[in-house]
């Protein structure tokens, strides 16, 4: 048997000092993107160019092959440097868009305590923008609103849609209410496991507390779980606290691992939602819209109702395919007071100052009985490209 060339000590060693220079150059690369985003805006050129996104991706790919590297490890890698650059130019295009937003720190409004969902995804879309949290927690969607809507807080955040359990029906009927604009948004992992306080085991438990959208989500689970009685929180932070203070062999909470630790509680089980990729959207709320510069892809709410005839939507979707417009989303919520009449929420990817919105806009108009633009903001969804087609995976 062949002896090692080094201890454990020095391949340790080694290995972080090369994790270390890994660092560096990515802070570096970082950086160069920066100069790449302040070029273009004299040269005017969209920040995403899948042509050159493709090139580089094979050519990394070339140089990884001959270097032992597997193409779906450097491509893998890659897509998520990709990626970071992109949003990292687009949050620097933005500030230049926007100088009003260039504010160190936030007051940001979500539902639930310190390590929510909706607090851990606050925290991860204002780390992109560097910008410092005054964390304000609310106990209902409602609260989140109406704190950003009387001058308490600069931005709300709230979940719209889960890609397990589908939408979230509350946030959109309040929207239909609100004078607040759409300003962001960020795809949040949703990492479900059984949390408890005491020591014990998994065939202990009999009660489970979190926030409905969890126990919707993790179904398929808990149905195999058996009779287990499910007690229902404001949030997943609230259901923490709850089998935090009880200290009950019997109890545990839904919510994420890293956010259990801040209630002292242990993981029994992990990854158990209906789907492993189990992502949450959540959109970023302010009083004032903002602009969004055309080099960076957009995307626009809009909420419409149609009249009560047959074909009425259908008109007004063949707007958007006429014009090769990308619809995302559409979801009907029921008005509230008016039986049977429906409100149409659509999400499209399009800039809203673009020649095509407005003109989509101008006969969107024509064609419903009301028709409003929630907001218009940057998207956070960057789809990486496929380096043997070129297409957008």
């Amino acid at each position: 048997m062949t002896e090692p060339q080094y201890s454990l000590d020095e391949i340790r060693t080694n290995v972080s000092r090369i994790d270390n220079e890994i660092l560096k150059l990515l802070a570096e690369r970082r950086q160069l993107s920066l100069e790449v985003a302040k070029s273009k805006i004299q040269t005017a050129k969209p920040v995403r160019d899948q042509i050159r996104e493709q090139a580089l991706l094979l050519r990394l790919i070339e140089t990884g092959q001959s270097l032992q590297l597997d193409a779906q490890y450097v491509t893998q890698i890659f897509h998520t440097i990709i990626e970071d650059s992109v949003l990292f130019q687009q949050a620097y295009l933005q500030k230049i868009a926007n100088p009003e937003s260039l504010q160190p720190v936030a007051r940001v409004s979500f539902l639930g305590a310190k390590g929510s969902y909706s607090n851990l995804a606050s925290r991860n879309y204002f780390s992109k923008k560097q910008t410092k949290l005054v964390e304000l927690s609310c106990s209902t969607f409602r609260d989140v609103l109406h704190t950003v809507e009387i001058g308490n807080a600069d931005y709300g955040v709230l979940p719209i849609e889960n890609t397990s359990s589908g939408s979230i029906n509350e946030v959109y009927d309040l929207l239909q209410h609100t004078s607040l604009s759409i300003v962001g948004e960020i795809n949040q992992p949703i990492e479900h496991c059984l949390l408890a306080a005491a020591d014990t085991k998994l065939e202990d438990i009999d009660t489970l507390y979190s926030h409905p959208q969890p126990h919707q989500q993790c179904s398929e689970y808990l149905h195999s779980m058996g009779n287990i009685t499910q007690e229902y929180c404001s949030s997943t932070a609230e259901a923490m606290k709850i089998v935090a203070e009880l200290k009950q062999p019997n109890v545990a909470a839904i919510g994420n691992a890293s956010s259990g630790e801040l209630y002292g509680l242990t993981p029994l089980k992990s990854n158990i939602a209906n789907q492993q990729e189990n992502y949450t959207r959540f959109i970023v709320v302010a009083r004032k819209p903002v602009e969004v510069t055309s080099l960076i892809p957009a995307k626009t709410t809009l909420t419409m109702s149609t009249a009560q005839k047959a074909g009425s939507l259908v008109e007004c979707l063949l707007v958007l395919r006429n014009l090769n417009i990308n619809m995302t989303k559409l979801e009907s919520r029921p008005v509230i007071g008016n039986p049977w009449e429906e409100m149409f929420y659509v999400d499209v990817e399009e800039n809203l100052k673009s020649e095509v919105m407005q003109e989509a806009l101008e006969e969107l108009t024509r064609l419903t009985r009301f028709i409003k633009v929630l907001g218009c903001y940057p998207s956070e969804n960057v789809k990486p490209v496929d380096p043997e087609t070129g297409d957008l995976l």
